[in-house]
């Protein structure tokens, strides 16, 4: 298991190595090039697939009417806007995200929706969360672990904030499983996704950021592990797509 980039003193930024207390602010600039775009990174990345993954990944979230949610990461408010479903009028939602032109997006996005009562938004760092302990019936972060720079204190803070008995659910970019596909994906990721973010967004580097982040993220084991080590019980994971991407699921008892 990769050391703590707290105590290192370097983290990864894609392909690079950097040092640990700079990684917040370059992926910072990443979403913030990228927040109006953001719904169209997701297509470009997963050619539109992501809405289905999206949609899995609440349909099978352990939540009911009246529960609390904390959806870390929560950008564009895709993840906010189907949970709100799920728990109704008596239920509320946190929306976090770290970004506050991410945040801004996902607010004004699920206003114009008329989605008003019930949500929160709140802009906040993963790996240090401004809630009290055992606040929440379900955390979720979908498509964010692998851009916080410390996982391990996420994951541990993610742990915290939950009841007992509550679930945190991780949807994330994963290791692809079958070889055939091993290079068509690479291709796609780094010839095809850095081409299309300067065609459509005028933003190369920040869609070779995001691919290289991908290969950069725990793989299933590993981060299962992780979050076993963060305190979590029965935890496991399903592959969709391959591999592409991976529901990891935990439980605070």
């Amino acid at each position: 298991m990769n050391e703590s980039p707290r105590k290192s003193g370097t983290t990864h930024f894609g392909f690079r190595e950097v040092p640990a207390a700079e990684k917040q602010k370059l992926v910072g600039q990443v979403f913030s090039s990228v927040a109006r775009r953001y719904d169209l990174m997701n297509d470009l990345m997963s050619l539109g697939i992501h809405r289905v993954w999206k949609r899995y990944f609440v349909a099978t979230a352990q939540v009911k009417r009246g529960d609390r949610v904390l959806d870390l990461a929560g950008g564009t408010g895709d993840i906010a806007l189907l949970l709100h479903e799920r728990v109704g009028r008596d239920g509320s939602i946190v929306l976090g995200d770290i970004n506050g032109d991410m945040l801004r997006v996902g607010r004004d996005r699920l206003t114009d929706l008329g989605r008003v009562a019930g949500l929160e938004y709140v802009q906040c760092n993963a790996e240090a969360l401004p809630f009290p302990d055992h606040s929440f019936d379900l955390v979720t972060i979908a498509f964010g672990l692998r851009n916080v720079t410390d996982k391990d204190a996420a994951l541990r803070e993610m742990h915290r904030v939950l009841k007992v008995g509550g679930q945190a659910r991780v949807l994330e970019f994963s290791e692809v499983k079958a070889d055939w596909f091993k290079p068509l994906y690479d291709f796609h990721s780094f010839q095809v996704l850095p081409r299309l973010g300067r065609l459509f967004a005028d933003d190369e580097d920040s869609y070779r950021y995001l691919a290289e982040s991908i290969r950069k993220h725990p793989p299933q084991d590993e981060l299962k592990a992780m979050m076993e080590a963060a305190g979590f019980a029965r935890c496991g994971y399903r592959n969709l797509s391959a591999g592409i991407v991976a529901i990891h699921t935990g439980y605070k008892v």
